[in-house]
């Protein structure tokens, strides 16, 4: 069974390298999406399937204060 307590470090590498793939944001990193963006998204709904997953967690993670948690993989990127 998965620990539920921790967050996925794959998941969060996934935040910091994969890149939007269409729209007015496209080949942005989803960690640096604007939060307007993830909102308008929210009311209109995410996309299906794992980018949706992506976008809705980075949503969480900004909207609630957690960014910090994606600054040293950010800094590993470079």
């Amino acid at each position: 069974m998965a620990d539920l307590s921790q967050p996925d470090p794959a998941i969060l590498t996934e935040l910091v390298t994969v890149k939007m793939p269409f729209g007015k944001y496209k080949g942005t990193t989803l960690c640096d999406l604007p939060v307007s963006y993830l909102e308008w998204f929210q009311r209109e709904g995410f996309p299906q399937g794992k980018l949706g997953m992506q976008l809705a967690t980075i949503y969480e993670i900004k909207t609630n204060g957690l960014a910090y948690l994606l600054e040293p993989l950010k800094r590993r990127r470079i």
